[in-house]
This record gives structure tokens, C-alpha cells and sequence, in this order.
């Protein structure tokens, strides 16, 4: 995502100095040669194959107090840069914390943030599903995830005041920003992820669906992914004898760990395990339906990746790429709505089948109308460049 975003806007024709908290590596092929764009690390040496690694929550854990420190140390490097080539704005994508920027460039500079997540929003499911997660993990896992989320909560409330805009990935996500840190709404910018659509631009968009259908879960098998409203679907669509075979892939995330509820899948269903990003593309051209089942999703790239290759979706209202996708292609229900989801994959199938070549080519069009790469980079270079005019540095 970050990719996309800095390949867009370094295209652009801005000047773009990128700093990462984190230990240098080698970069994406697209954006070497970029003569705008300039790559600064600051990393404490955190290793996947340190002590500290020997559990999963506690690779959660050291890794946010590596990238803490190593934000703290790139604030010399930020001053550094900012007095040889001043900045007009600054923007951070992904994190709301903002460890990294010096009070001397923080009271002269706007400061735009782009958050993918937020804290709260993590804390309030951990705890809501709380009889979930002690059904399938440790009880202190749980403990530890909710005392982090919950200490990170009350940092992200103070830091994210400091932005001067908030570009928020969908309509939903902006609502639980300006709620949980009351955010002035006037401040905020709704601009949805980009999806990259040339990893899927050899999609056949006249293929028939397969036999039997196939239904895909795709995404973490973790806290507010709506995993037992997947089972529960799973169950309702054999008990209903509907011909459908469903597929569960994904990994679990460091602190939170759903795959006990996977045990109950039916025989119409079963769970694949992980997969690597660059197989996703085949194994979408490989199903007929996408189901998102979330809870909550700021955004959900998996929708608009199956957009792009031709497949309708089934997604919860709280799935924030779901919004503004035309309802042909793009069926939205309350969350833990079983009854009306599995009803919807049915009817979604059975227009698959009258004309499977009209809802791909729509499925392909809706991608492309609302998620292409430059229109996304489009709408927040002029996000960028009003907030840089108003405060009298553009």
C-alpha cells in the first residue's frame, strides 16, 4: 500500500523525502530510479530471529518498542532535513503515532496523518470478543493485547490531535476516529486505498463460475474478522443443501489468534491455511464470490482486489471498501447477519450463473472507477497541496 502511494506521488513530479522507522532493505523494483524520492532508516535491530521472538506476543510486543525507539531516534534526522530543504507538509501513512517529528518541525509544518487502524477501535473488539479469544488462545495473550492496545489508545489520543488533517481510508473509519478521539470532522478527508490493477489485468472477465461454486474468505483469522459468522454461514448454506464449496485462507496476527473457531467448519468448508501476496491474484481468478465478514474493517483490500479480478463480494457494513460499490456487485449487510449473508452469496451466484461475463466486467469496472491507483494518488496530492496553500506554504 505504502508502494502504491509513494510510486504515486513521487511520479508526480513531488519532491518526497521518505523515512522509515525500521532496518533498511531492499525496496520494491518501481521505485528505485525515482530522482524526487529520497530514503532515510533508523532501526534498534530488531530481528525476527532474536530471544525476543520465541513467542508470538512477544514479537508483538518488542517490535512496537523497536519501532518506538527508532522513531525517537529519527527525530535528529528529521530536523536535519528539514533546516537543508524545508519541508511544505508533512505526511505519515499507516501509524498515528508521530514519535519521529521534532517539536521545531511539528509547530512550523502541517502535519497530515493517514492511519490504516487505530488503537481503540482494536481494544473495543478485543474486548467485546473476549469469550472468543479465550476459547482458542492463552488467557494472558489476551491480557497483554488489550494492556498494549489500551496504553496505545491513550497515546494515539493525544498524538493524533496534532495533525492538522486526517486522511481517512473510508467513510466508516473516519466515524470511529472522530468518535473515539473526537476529532473535528471538518478536518478529516475520506480517500479509499488504491488497488494495484495491473496484477490483475490478464483476468478473464468471461469466465463462467467454477463447478462447485467456490466462496472465499480471505484475510486474518483474528479478533473482529467475523471468523464465527463464517462458520456459521459455512453451516447455514449446508444445512440449506446449497451447492457451494468455501474457502478460508489467511494467517492469524501476533496477538490475536482465531483458528480454534475454524475447527467447526462443515464439510462444505475448510480452512487453507496462509498464502503468499503474489498468489492471491490466481487464487482470486479461482473463486466466484468474496465474503468479508468483518466486524470492523477501515478499509479491506481484499474487496477491492476481488473487484478487480472479476469477483462479485458479500461484506458487512463495517467493511470500509464496501462503500460506494454498486449494490449489483457488492451485496452489504449488518455485521453478524448470518441469515441475510448467506442469502446473499445465493442470489449473488445465481446472477453469476444467468451472466457471469456483465457482473465480472462490473465487478472490474467498480475497481477501476473507484480504486485506480492514480485516481487515489490524485485525490491526495490536491489533499496535500490545499492544506499546504492554506497554511501558506505552497
Amino acid at each position: 500500500m505504502a508502494t502504491d502511494l509513494l510510486h504515486g506521488l513521487a511520479t508526480r513530479g513531488h519532491r518526497v523525502q521518505c523515512i522509515f522507522a525500521g532496518e533498511p532493505h531492499e525496496l520494491p523494483e518501481r521505485l528505485h530510479g525515482l530522482p524526487t524520492l529520497s530514503i532515510a532508516w533508523s532501526g534498534m535491530g530488531w530481528r525476527w530471529s532474536g530471544w525476543y521472538t520465541r513467542t508470538r506476543i512477544g514479537a508483538f510486543v518488542s517490535g512496537l518498542v523497536a519501532r518506538g525507539f527508532a522513531s525517537l531516534r529519527l527525530r535528529r534526522e528529521v530536523a536535519r532535513l528539514h533546516r537543508s530543504d524545508p519541508f511544505d507538509v508533512v505526511y505519515q501513512f499507516s501509524n498515528i503515532e508521530t514519535l519521529s517529528l521534532p517539536a521545531s518541525v511539528r509547530r512550523s509544518v502541517p502535519l497530515v496523518i493517514h492511519p490504516e487502524t487505530h488503537a481503540r477501535g482494536e481494544l473495543r473488539f478485543l474486548i467485546s470478543e473476549r469469550h472468543l479469544a479465550l476459547r482458542t488462545q492463552p488467557a494472558y495473550t489476551l491480557a497483554v493485547a488489550v494492556t498494549v492496545m489500551w496504553l496505545r489508545s491513550l497515546v494515539q489520543r493525544v498524538l493524533v490531535r496534532r495533525a492538522s488533517l486526517l486522511v481517512c481510508i473510508s467513510a466508516v473509519f473516519r466515524d470511529h476516529l472522530v468518535r473515539d478521539f473526537r476529532f473535528p470532522a471538518e478536518n478529516t478527508v475520506v480517500v479509499p486505498n488504491p488497488v494495484r490493477l495491473s496484477r490483475f489485468r490478464d483476468v478473464d472477465l468471461e469466465r463462467r463460475t467454477q463447478r462447485p461454486p467456490a466462496v472465499l474468505v480471505l484475510g486474518r483469522v483474528a479478533v473482529r474478522k467475523g471468523v464465527e459468522s463464517v462458520v456459521a454461514i459455512a453451516r447455514l448454506l449446508y444445512e440449506r443443501g446449497v451447492d457451494v464449496q468455501i474457502r478460508v485462507i489467511g494467517r492469524t496476527s501476533l496477538w490475536s489468534d482465531y483458528t480454534a473457531l475454524l475447527e467447526g467448519l462443515p464439510p462444505n468448508a475448510a480452512y487453507l491455511g496462509p498464502m503468499a501476496p503474489e498468489e492471491i491474484p490466481g487464487e482470486l481468478y479461482r473463486s466466484d464470490v468474496l465474503l468479508q465478514a468483518s466486524r470492523y474493517e477501515p478499509f479491506g483490500l481484499t474487496v477491492s482486489e476481488a473487484l478487480a479480478a472479476g469477483v462479485p463480494v458479500v461484506a458487512t457494513s463495517e467493511v470500509g471498501a464496501s462503500e460506494g460499490v454498486s449494490p449489483e456487485v457488492c451485496a452489504v449487510l449488518a455485521p453478524g447477519d448470518v441469515e441475510g449473508m448467506a442469502g446473499a452469496i445465493e442470489r449473488t451466484l445465481g446472477s453469476l450463473d444467468a451472466d457471469p461475463a456483465t457482473i465480472r466486467r462490473r465487478a472490474r469496472s467498480e475497481a477501476e472507477r473507484l480504486f485506480d491507483e492514480q485516481l487515489v494518488c490524485e485525490r491526495i496530492e490536491r489533499a496535500l497541496l490545499e492544506l499546504a496553500r492554506r497554511s501558506g506554504r505552497g
